[in-house]
């Protein structure tokens, strides 16, 4: 077993050559994924039930149209269109 040490010609030589830059890069990777994860916490944290609004509205909206289909099937029907135009009829008469 040989002990060589790896040789740098612009700085010294050792088993911790370039072991300080590695460490840096390291240490700012690291700092970006967490300054990373601290905005995402802050903005759930600000906003949390800002996807539970966006559920309510489509929740809404579905219910609404339902609703409007059902009222046009009503008001397409015999019987009621029979009964409005009588409504109307008797309001010309009166006035």
């Amino acid at each position: 077993m040989s002990d060589v040490l790896p040789i740098n010609a612009d700085g010294p030589a050792g088993l911790f050559t370039g072991t300080k830059q590695r460490m840096m890069d390291l240490y700012v990777r690291g700092s970006c994924e967490l300054y990373g994860l601290d905005a995402k916490l802050r903005a759930l944290a600000a906003e949390p039930e800002e996807g539970a609004a966006t559920a309510e509205y489509a929740i809404v909206l579905i219910a609404a149209t339902a609703f409007a289909g059902v009222l046009m099937t009503v008001l397409k029907s015999d019987a009621i269109k029979t009964l409005l135009t009588n409504i109307v009829k008797r309001a010309l008469n009166v006035g």
